[in-house]
């Protein structure tokens, strides 16, 4: 029989003392652009993760750069249809690191970055030094008016006609919103129908009537004297007696705001307003809030995001009449949790705010810690909801995740096994150092996985330099 020698496949010669091997390990790589790699031809080939946006890391799996965020990835690139993402991960594991590389990122490509609530604070460093505006609020620290339109009264004093009037009904709108958010927060329920529109009628008076710009003790007063517009939407046809049934709970969940645990915050003039005329964007730094007073903190950030997104939408009013340049805006939502387990009929607050990103001109970062931070609401309407949260942002960023977490992450956006097992190793707790006698570096420390919709999610590693370092200090008190 003739002898025939072994052939020769692609992982080597088959049989006994070939060399087969069973695993070809894939070559370095290095990314660099076509004038720096030119000499390397024909061995240059182009990568698969974008490189469009700001720079985060390296993608763990080949060591290549990845460049990712949502609003780059929205305008230029064409890979998601909604410019926003949803940060996900344990505490202590990078989440608020990862979103500030982006405000720096984005800042460089000219939009502007509005940071509405810092609580720790994680943000307040680095906008103060990029030069931006720094605005304190809590208790003997600043007051947050919701009836002053801020910037849209500023920016509807310009305009005329048609774009004045939207404006000034816009403003109406989103200080009617505010106080009914706050007396939910105070009564842990919505307010009703009637009292919305007995809100609506008082701020049309104080529109009319009061000169300069109203606080809260103003609409009390005239909730209270009960002009004939505030009566006629109460239906008391001439009946004292009726018209205080109908206003007497409104009346005192008012009074509750102003002298209760909110009235330092929201029941006395605006002390910083938010100014949008700097590059560097605007960070309202929360940190004085106590952790305990979970009530004040949710009212804060609700109030925070509307006066942020009022004057957005003001300079978006005065750029579509030619009378400033159209911008672009990066607003990162923390603690998103806080907001939606403060009462019920808030999640229908933010989820306002969460879906008019595209027509707004906004890129958007929402931060929480886990999916049930979103589905532990007491109302099934509530859950579903604010798991549309999930579902319409355009990217999810997940960091380390306990295991009991993915049965509900994995009904919004698609996870192969393998990435499953990979968010839940990133929460594995470190390991002790011996050597310096405390724990060690935690495994998923600054790794993220990126996921748009059904496609494969890439891992990668956030790479800090030497000056975010500086001011990338989330445990002050602890070094």
């Amino acid at each position: 029989m003739p002898y025939t020698s072994p052939r020769l496949g692609p992982r080597g010669y088959a049989g006994r003392g070939g060399g087969r091997v069973p695993y070809v390990e894939a070559p370095p790589e290095w990314r660099g652009t076509t004038v720096q790699v030119c000499g390397l031809w024909p061995f240059g080939v182009g990568f698969s993760t974008p490189a469009i946006g700001v720079p985060l890391g390296r993608e763990l799996t080949g060591g290549a750069t990845l460049c990712c965020d949502p609003i780059s990835w929205f305008a230029r690139a064409g890979l998601i249809h909604n410019p926003s993402e949803l940060v996900l991960g344990k505490p202590g594991l990078g989440k608020s690191t990862l979103v500030r590389r982006q405000v720096v990122g984005l800042a460089g490509y000219g939009v502007t970055p509005l940071v509405l609530g810092d609580l720790k604070p994680d943000y307040t460093d680095l906008i103060a030094a990029m030069g931006g505006q720094i605005i304190k609020l809590g208790r003997g620290l600043g007051a947050l008016n919701v009836l002053d339109p801020g910037e849209i009264g500023a920016a509807a004093a310009r305009l005329s006609g048609l774009d004045r009037e939207r404006l000034l009904a816009d403003a109406h709108g989103r200080r009617l919103n505010a106080v009914a958010a706050l007396v939910t927060i105070v009564r842990g329920r919505p307010v009703a129908d009637t009292e919305r529109t007995i809100l609506s009628a008082a701020l049309r008076v104080l529109d009319e009537r009061h000169p300069g710009v109203p606080i809260l003790p103003d609409l009390i007063h005239v909730i209270d004297a009960g002009p004939d517009p505030v009566r006629a939407v109460t239906l008391a046809r001439g009946s004292e007696e009726r018209y205080r049934q109908v206003v007497d709970p409104l009346h005192a969940s008012l009074l509750g705001l102003v002298d209760g645990p909110l009235g330092d915050a929201f029941a006395r003039a605006t002390t910083t307003p938010i100014r949008l005329d700097t590059p560097a964007g605007c960070c309202i730094d929360i940190s004085g809030i106590d952790e305990s007073d979970q009530e004040l903190q949710a009212a804060v950030l609700l109030a925070c995001w509307s006066e942020g997104f009022g004057a957005i939408e003001a300079a978006h009013a005065l750029a579509d009449a030619g009378l400033a340049p159209q911008r672009r805006f990066w607003v990162v939502l923390d603690e998103l949790w806080r907001v939606l387990r403060a009462g019920r009929g808030l999640v229908d607050r933010v989820d306002a705010l969460t879906r008019l990103n595209r027509q707004r001109g906004v890129g958007q970062a929402m931060i929480t810690h886990t999916m049930s931070d979103l589905l532990a609401l007491t109302e099934e309407a509530d859950r579903l909801k604010a798991r549309g949260f999930a579902e319409r942002a355009g990217m999810i960023l997940c960091g380390g995740l306990p295991e009991a977490e993915l049965s509900a992450l994995t009904q919004v956006v698609g996870m192969s096994a393998a990435e499953q097992r990979m968010i839940v190793d990133w929460s594995t707790p470190p390991s002790w150092d011996n050597a310096r006698a405390r724990d060690g570096e935690p495994p998923g420390r600054g790794k993220f996985l990126v996921k748009v919709g059904g496609r494969p999610g890439i891992p990668v590693h956030v790479d800090l330099t030497p000056a975010e370092l500086e001011v990338d200090r989330t445990n002050r008190r602890w070094t």
